[in-house]
């Protein structure tokens, strides 16, 4: 829904974001030459290189682009992300904003707010390959609770005041241990849906009208409803691709319900990654040992109301 130009198609698109406690950190020390060297902590890999202009757009190549966008020299570049590889809850953009923020700190570019936003989106357009939404990035530099909302004068966030304790305790999001392609589910539903498949075109109305139902409940602090909208959500979702739900999530799914959850989605296109289940605060504990008793990986998240940190010493 929210890559261009799909929620042009669909009036009153909007997306709900939470950002959570899982942080992507981007730390940039001086080097003694004009060098740049790469690390991410996460992989082990290295990459140096006498300036930004001889860095190979292979390996590590988010960081790496973004090294030679800024014309950053003489700094290491080291990366760490507290998300898991592939978990569809947006590690891969929080990551982008944080070294654009970094590097463009680093070198006095004059860049913040929606440009910030625009390149970042840019940038892992070009590694991924394939259009990047719009939605991953705001919680990222925003942090909290909010509406995006998407149509033709363009994008705007709505912040949703929301108790972020009262959220975190009615949340459980756990990894399923299969890593998804963020890109593939994304590129055959838009294709499908510029194409004008009927059943896509009215996933995607569906789609819209939860994510509205969704923040009229937080807005109310009606869980029952907000519950209600997500299962919606969920159903609709289903329909987009053959490949967004799988007997793992669906059967982890079943253990969460039983357990008495109230709700439950996978997080972004589908395919694995992380799942996510409303539950009533009483059966927060429940529902997590359900889930991990199926193999799944529950998250220790809280609701994160400071986004972007920029910290120098």
């Amino acid at each position: 829904m929210d890559i261009w130009p799909l929620y042009l198609f669909h009036d009153r698109a909007q997306t709900i974001n939470a950002a959570i406690s899982l942080r992507a950190h981007c730390t940039l020390t001086p080097r003694s030459d004009h060098g740049v060297g790469l690390v991410s902590e996460d992989t082990g890999e290295r990459v140096t290189a006498a300036g930004p202009d001889d860095l190979q757009l292979e390996r590590l190549p988010l960081v790496a682009r973004l090294v030679r966008h800024f014309g950053a020299r003489g700094v290491d570049v080291t990366t760490r992300s507290e998300s898991p590889v592939g978990a569809g809850i947006g590690g891969s953009s929080a990551m982008t904003v944080a070294v654009t923020a970094a590097l463009a700190a680093w070198t006095s570019h004059p860049i913040a707010g929606e440009d910030l936003l625009t390149l970042a989106m840019n940038i892992e357009a070009q590694v991924l390959k394939v259009p990047a939404g719009v939605q991953d990035y705001r919680p990222a530099l925003y942090g909290g609770v909010s509406a995006v909302e998407l149509g033709v004068s363009g994008v705007h966030r709505v912040e949703i005041a929301v108790d972020p304790a009262e959220l975190s305790r009615r949340l459980v999001v756990a990894y399923t241990g299969a890593s998804r392609n963020s890109g593939i589910n994304n590129w055959d539903v838009m294709k499908a849906r510029i194409d004008g498949d009927p059943s896509v075109t009215a996933a995607f109305d569906a789609i819209r009208d939860a994510a509205g139902g969704v923040r009229r409940g937080l807005q109310a602090g009606d869980w029952p409803g907000v519950a209600r909208h997500l299962c919606d959500e969920w159903t609709a979702r289903k329909r987009l691709a053959p490949g967004v739900t799988t007997p793992q999530l669906d059967a982890l799914l079943v253990r969460a319900r039983d357990a008495g959850a109230l709700a439950g989605k996978v997080c972004g296109a589908g395919g694995g990654g992380c799942l996510l289940t409303l539950v009533p605060p009483e059966r927060q504990s429940a529902v997590a040992a359900a889930l991990t008793a199926g193999g799944a990986a529950v998250l220790p998240v809280t609701i994160e109301h400071e986004g972007l940190r920029l910290v120098r010493s």
